[in-house]
């Protein structure tokens, strides 16, 4: 057999592995989603827009602290060159210590973080919402060796059943007059019960250790991408801080709203994704530079083809979206919405390359790409929030997003050695598509007259009638049944 033949073998087992572990990806996020969305709808008709905006400034919080707290260590995991039981107590160990140092400096700095952010008041929240990070620190090891052996039905079910708990918890809060509170004691309740079934599920042995070598491996690995990760929790959720003292709460809490909406796709499409993108990375990097071009050739456009024409139909159509999942007292989202769903498009093509990178063992990429996006949208944002208020904030957010985020993942891309000639031409006809589908919707919800209902049924059909037939072949169209019943990625 030759060596390219040897290097299409691995391919091939690789996607059927990744395609399998995507499907139930797919499957168990969009059911997630469905009950989380279920329930925002009744929370939101029972809080006020202070209390999202206080659980904004303790969920501001949390995202940071996640992407820090086990120091790469699940990254590092799933990209392990070696055997799983060599490194396990290490990893086990550092991931431990590592959240539970972490939440006692926050638990410390939660009241100047809560004044700086607009309101005193969240510090009991943000205090109990961020325990979710010593739960993630013992069960970091548990979720990547899940991750790394593309078991993600185990990932889902455990996410299902924990949404379920989070359920059950934040509704009877909510009823009760909890507040904000009703959210941050159903995440705590969530992460606890997702945490003791990975840990079931995954059957690593509860070992303690430090072996130095290993530990330095990690490390090394880890360390520059939990700093880029965690500036990217910063990029994504400075908005919030930065809101909260400029707007208050209460523009906030539309603010909020809009945000959790605009990022429904990449719940959904982008947690999945996550869950194989970095072990599928991660395998074909080891065989060559090849390979990994190969697959991120293959992936850049299947993802823009399906994220593009969903971001285009909730911008065009986000003020009917907003009026009749929420209600007419969230208007003031709207507008909100239309601009941050383009934020949405550029986190998840810039997420894809990052796990190529991170794939790669091009940890040091990810972290300048973080660090440069940083740096231009903090100014940005603060102007931006200071002269238009939340729509400037959303346009901040999405400016740099196109203007710096893309461009700088594109250059940190070609360095590794990833051609983006190939990618120019598969990604015309979505684009043109995009455009086409948003205007036509457009055009159909105007003439459908007032009814939000109307609206978004006239909208989204007429534009995904257009959009489909140009951008899906018709001979793909008729294999999905069979590849859906085979598991294998389209």
């Amino acid at each position: 057999m030759t060596n390219t033949e040897e290097i299409q073998l691995i391919q091939t087992e690789i996607s059927d592995k990744a395609g399998r572990g995507l499907k139930w990806s797919l499957v168990g996020t969009l059911a997630a989603k469905v009950g989380s969305f279920a329930m925002g709808l009744i929370l939101a008709r029972l809080l006020s827009p202070d209390d999202y905006g206080t659980f904004g400034v303790a969920t501001a919080a949390l995202a940071v602290l996640m992407h820090i707290n086990d120091v790469g260590l699940i990254a590092a995991v799933v990209q392990w060159r070696g055997k799983l039981e060599d490194m396990a107590p290490t990893a086990a160990t550092l991931a431990a210590g590592f959240g539970i140092v972490v939440y006692g400096g926050f638990w410390l700095a939660a009241p100047a973080y809560s004044a700086f952010s607009g309101d005193a008041g969240a510090t009991g929240v943000v205090r109990l919402l961020t325990l979710v990070i010593v739960i993630d620190g013992l069960t970091a090891v548990r979720s990547a060796k899940l991750m790394r052996e593309f078991q993600q039905d185990k990932l889902i079910i455990a996410n299902t059943i924990g949404l379920v708990f989070q359920a059950g918890v934040s509704i009877p809060l909510a009823v009760a007059g909890a507040g904000a509170y009703s959210f941050a004691w159903g995440q705590v309740a969530s992460a606890a019960v997702t945490g003791i079934l990975v840990t079931i599920y995954a059957k690593v042995p509860l070992r303690v250790g430090l072996n130095r070598e290993v530990a330095k491996k990690l490390l090394v690995y880890g360390f520059p991408l939990a700093i880029s990760l965690g500036i990217e929790a910063i990029v994504m959720n400075v908005q919030l801080a930065i809101v909260g003292r400029i707007s208050g709460q209460e523009l906030l809490g539309f603010y909020v709203l809009a945000f959790n909406t605009s990022m429904w796709a990449q719940t959904i499409l982008g947690t999945a994704i996550r869950y194989v993108s970095v072990a599928g990375f991660s395998r074909l990097s080891e065989t060559d530079d090849r390979a990994l071009a190969e697959g991120v050739h293959k992936t850049v456009p299947v993802l823009v083809s399906v994220v593009a024409p969903i971001v285009a139909l909730m911008s065009v159509l986000a003020h009917p979206l907003i009026s009749l999942l929420y209600g007419g007292r969230w208007e003031p989202a709207a507008p909100v919405l239309a601009l941050l769903v383009g934020l949405t498009f550029v986190r998840m093509v810039t997420s894809l390359v990052m796990d190529a990178l991170m794939g790669a063992g091009a940890t040091r990429s990810t972290l300048w790409i973080y660090l440069g996006w940083s740096i231009a949208l903090i100014p940005a944002l603060w102007f931006a929030t200071e002269s238009y208020g939340i729509k400037g904030a959303a346009i901040a957010q999405t400016g740099v997003g196109v203007l710096v985020a893309i461009p700088l993942t594109a250059i940190f891309l070609q360095r590794a050695n990833v051609a983006l000639r190939p990618l120019g031409r598969p990604l015309v006809r979505p684009i043109l598509s995009t455009i086409l589908a948003a205007a036509v919707a457009v055009a159909a919800a105007r003439f459908t007259g007032p009814h939000a209902v109307v609206q978004l049924l006239a909208g989204g059909v007429a534009g995904l009638a257009v959009y489909i037939p140009l951008v899906v072949p018709r001979d793909q169209l008729r294999r999905f049944p069979a590849m859906l019943r085979r598991g294998s990625p389209a």
